[in-house]
């Protein structure tokens, strides 16, 4: 769904372990990481397209995770102007997104990235909780800043690094 303003509405999901490392995915054959995210489809709650995500990115259900909390607003990011489709219509010049924090609550291994008909990962790995700021495509930094700003006070003190320069985990999973 885009909106009037062409912004595609859209959920991010920001995954987490009990250490506070959040879960970090590599695009399908790009070297682009980024965290689970996905539109709306018309008629369905933010919530609902946030839980059907995570399933068909990362396959995980429900009940494998617990609900910590969202951002008040939406966030939003521009694209930059080639990345634009001047033909299409609507015409959608960014996405417009609510994002979600969650922590995992079954075990590692239930984590899937097979669940959909185009798989949108092919690795995964932990991270620390600022590390993505540094490493995700430049024209959606702001808005990992603003979303991991606002979700870590839903963590418990101490729980992230106050470090948006973290380096990466040293093992990948794919």
């Amino acid at each position: 769904m885009i909106d009037a303003d062409g912004y595609r509405l859209n959920v991010g999901i920001v995954l987490c372990n009990n250490d506070g490392r959040v879960f970090w995915a590599r695009r399908v054959g790009m070297r682009s990481w980024q965290f689970p995210q996905g539109g709306i489809k018309l008629n369905e709650a933010p919530e609902a397209a946030m839980y059907r995500e995570l399933y068909e990115e990362v396959g995980l259900k429900k009940h494998d995770v617990q609900l910590i909390g969202r951002t008040r607003d939406w966030l939003r990011y521009d694209l930059p102007e080639r990345y634009i489709r001047k033909h299409s219509f609507p015409l959608c010049i960014g996405q417009k997104q609510l994002w979600y924090i969650l922590r995992l609550s079954s075990e590692e291994s239930r984590i899937r990235l097979d669940c959909s008909e185009r798989p949108e990962f092919d690795a995964w790995c932990w991270v620390d909780y600022w590390h993505p700021v540094s490493d995700v495509v430049y024209f959606k930094r702001q808005v990992y800043r603003q979303a991991l700003t606002e979700l870590g006070n839903y963590l418990t003190p101490g729980a992230l690094s106050t470090s948006p320069h973290d380096s990466l985990a040293a093992s990948r999973k794919t």
